[in-house]
């Protein structure tokens, strides 16, 4: 009898107890509920403030692009004639802040970076591989001077005849009748990419990512075939213009350049000494396209972008937007 009593003395304990961990079960699930709806809130939030800052810094590109097309329409009506180093144009723009500028919510306190800077490069003072070949036929003269560029980089010549014919191949046939002799033929389904940048050139056998860092600032793929302006030409391309001109009378005529701008081709042609340019082989003492480089740093986003602007040559200088690149 009294073990049947003190039995019934410990039930109502252990039934608290089980009433106990039941609760704390319970609470510690509706805790993971929450905490877990509360991430997944905190996470959207992040999700739109990312959306936001990258939309924000999409609009700071569009303002830095209509600036730099604002600032070569003014230096194409104040000097279309010629274009040099020493342009407005030219000069880089540091980094600078745009912190008020940006409208952003802010709490007390927070520390908020917005930063702008870039450059613009003359795309014509780069050797524009679209030149190498005319109506799906290599031009000799263009890859003469192509393949003195890569000797003059310490690359491999023979290259450029391979990139010629790479070229030549993505061109559209000339019409029946018109098609040069050398003209490489159609082949159906086996037409090669057009190149489009200077890493497109991995695709011609030969070509490493070494050669290609080596050459990236020396050439360009531009929508049409375009003359080299002497006025930027850096010193090696300025050596593989003529034939048998060498760096050092490349860099002699780039110091003269550098005091006093040619403002005629026939000012660059009479500095090179008897030495020839090809008839084939475009030069010109202005430029049409240009290339701007912008780094936009807002908050935790960044956006690095080249874009590819054309002037026109005379008129009002309009400037037209060909394409845009973000890395």
């Amino acid at each position: 009898m009294a073990r049947s009593l003190r039995q019934l003395r410990r039930q109502p304990r252990r039934q608290r107890g089980v009433a106990v961990v039941t609760a704390l079960l319970l609470t510690t699930l509706a805790v993971t509920i929450v905490a877990s709806l509360f991430w997944q809130v905190q996470v959207q939030v992040r999700s739109m403030e990312n959306q936001r800052l990258q939309l924000q810094t999409r609009w700071i590109l569009r303002g830095a692009l209509d600036w730099a097309r604002l600032i070569l329409r003014q230096d194409g009506m104040t000097g279309g004639k010629t274009t040099t180093l020493d342009g407005v144009w030219a000069t880089p723009l540091a980094e600078t802040r745009l912190d008020q500028y940006v409208e952003r919510e802010r709490v007390e306190g927070e520390n908020f970076n917005a930063t702008l800077s870039g450059q613009m490069t003359d795309a014509q003072s780069r050797y524009n591989l679209a030149n190498l070949a005319a109506s799906r036929a290599p031009v000799a003269e263009q890859v003469a001077v192509f393949q003195r560029l890569l000797t003059v980089l310490q690359l491999d010549g023979s290259l450029a005849q391979a990139v010629a014919d790479e070229v030549a191949r993505t061109q559209q046939p000339a019409p029946q009748g018109q098609a040069a002799p050398n003209a490489l033929p159609v082949r159906a389904g086996t037409e090669p990419m057009e190149l489009m940048r200077a890493e497109d050139l991995l695709a011609v056998a030969g070509f490493t990512p070494q050669a290609i860092e080596r050459l990236r600032d020396f050439v360009i793929v531009l929508p049409t075939q375009t003359a080299i302006n002497v006025n930027t030409a850096p010193v090696e391309l300025l050596a593989a213009l003529p034939e048998n001109y060498s760096m050092a009378e490349a860099a002699a005529l780039a110091y003269q350049r550098k005091q006093a701008p040619f403002n005629q081709l026939s000012e660059y042609t009479g500095k090179l000494y008897g030495k020839q340019v090809s008839a084939k082989v475009k030069t010109d003492v202005r430029s049409d396209f240009f290339l701007v480089l912008s780094k936009v740093r807002l908050d935790r986003a960044n956006l690095d972008a080249q874009a590819l602007i054309q002037r026109e040559s005379s008129g009002n200088y309009k400037t037209d937007l060909v394409w845009i690149r973000q890395n």
